[in-house]
């Protein structure tokens, strides 16, 4: 992974420069709302619309690039980036947070798919795995280093937003000065919605509840932190747990995924979360408490994202993954929209608390579901399983399709390795 480092570190470096403005205006939003007196379902509303505009631009961008091409696209979007970051200080009304965060999801995620494709291209088949792997891990460090912003000094009222608008520009110059040529783009569409659920009702169900958990994450967390009078310091610290519970818990979780039923390991993960959630809806008055709930909670909703995914590729043919990660994308988007939605309504039926309800509730209701499919079909042996690839929720459908690459042919390789012991056998035999 070093080596894969190396070789494309300017493409790196301007990847993370996004994700710190990315997760820096991702939490700001919640305090700086609660500052302008938004009631807790307005943001709720306000963090919803970036997911939306996220899902609408999973559509649009790719025929964009297909017309003017990634460098033009990836100039464009991140010059809107720049100039909403601008708009939210000028002018504090919901409407315009609204359609602002709508703009910055559509942007965010075109800027996403570019580099994602320039990430690909820039991959050798035997570099692709190591290349996505590192591509999450610095998405999720430039979210956790965000966190850290929270606390500078903001006197004018301006300089938070200008922090990230800065940043995002910055990132334009080591990603596109390192780019390669152009590289051929090609979407694929989504799997037919009923077609996807036959295959895996409980990858779909999984998806669409997962969908909702990490929007909870990115952005409702920090206006929990609001509601509940937490510091801008208790803040940063709370918000950046749940990144820090997923690095920590992906490669334990992903190496126990490819040795036993994965239903199993869904089902425990799952009610981990649904625990945490539960114990934050209980204790939450303790600030150790909360940390430690939304380090469990971020190490169980995040890696779930990649086994569910590994546990779908189980039953799809290799020239279906493509489709399928498509639909599993489109129904975790929607999640991602309502989640935040309803989570605003219960902050303000049962206060604070309310932001742990909507966490709780869907993991427990996956843990229920998984022990319940695994008695309407036998799992797949553990040898015809594929391989888990770790896939974040800030990924779009592009980074997901190049996983399912590196997956497949990781599966290839360590076909070919089988066979090729096994011709070598008679020979030692002999």
């Amino acid at each position: 992974m070093v080596n894969v480092f190396l070789s494309s570190w300017p493409l790196f470096f301007g990847i993370l420069l996004l994700m710190v403005g990315n997760g820096l205006q991702g939490s700001l939003m919640g305090v700086r709302g609660g500052a302008a007196g938004f009631s807790p379902f307005v943001m709720s509303v306000v963090i919803s619309a970036y997911f939306l505009g996220f899902m609408i631009a999973s559509r649009i961008t790719p025929e964009l690039i297909r017309r003017v091409g990634h460098v033009r696209v990836f100039a464009a979007l991140g010059s809107l980036i720049s100039g909403a970051l601008i708009v939210f200080p000028i002018i504090e009304h919901p409407s315009v947070w609204i359609a602002m965060r709508v703009l910055l999801g559509f942007a965010f995620c075109g800027v996403y798919v570019t580099s994602e494709s320039w990430i690909n291209n820039a991959a050798s088949n035997d570099t692709r795995g190591q290349s996505m792997s590192l591509y999450m891990i610095t998405q999720m460090v430039g979210i956790i280093a965000a966190q850290a912003l929270l606390v500078v000094p903001d006197p004018s009222g301006f300089l938070l937003f200008i922090i990230p608008s800065v940043l995002v520009s910055i990132s334009f110059a080591p990603i596109l000065l390192a780019i390669s040529p152009t590289p051929a783009f090609e979407s694929t569409k989504p799997m037919n919605i009923l077609k996807l659920f036959h295959t895996s009702p409980l990858g779909f169900v999984g998806m669409s509840l997962m969908g909702a958990v990490f929007a909870l994450q990115f952005g409702m967390s920090a206006v929990f932190a609001t509601v509940a009078g937490l510091t801008l310091q208790q803040t940063s610290i709370f918000v950046a747990a749940f990144y820090v519970g997923a690095l920590i818990c992906q490669y334990p979780l992903g190496w126990l995924s490819d040795r036993m039923d994965r239903r199993v390991l869904i089902a425990a993960v799952a009610c981990a979360g649904g625990v945490a959630g539960l114990a934050g809806l209980v204790l939450s008055d303790s600030f150790v408490v909360l940390v430690g709930v939304a380090a469990v909670i971020g190490g169980s909703a995040n890696p779930l994202y990649s086994l569910l995914i590994a546990y779908v590729n189980d039953f799809l043919d290799v020239e279906d993954m493509a489709s399928a990660s498509a639909g599993l994308m489109f129904v975790n988007g929607v999640g991602a929209v309502v989640g935040p939605i309803v989570t605003g309504w219960l902050m303000g039926v049962l206060g604070a608390r309310g932001y742990f309800v909507p966490i709780a509730v869907p993991m427990l209701a996956l843990t229920g579901y998984a022990l319940w499919r695994m008695t309407r079909r036998p799992a797949p042996s553990v040898d015809e399983t594929g391989a888990y690839t770790y896939f974040a929720p800030t990924g779009t459908v592009v980074a997901m399709e190049y996983a399912q690459e590196a997956a497949i042919e990781a599966a290839e390789a360590e076909t070919d390795a089988e066979s090729l012991a096994s011709e070598r056998e008679p020979d030692t035999a002999a």
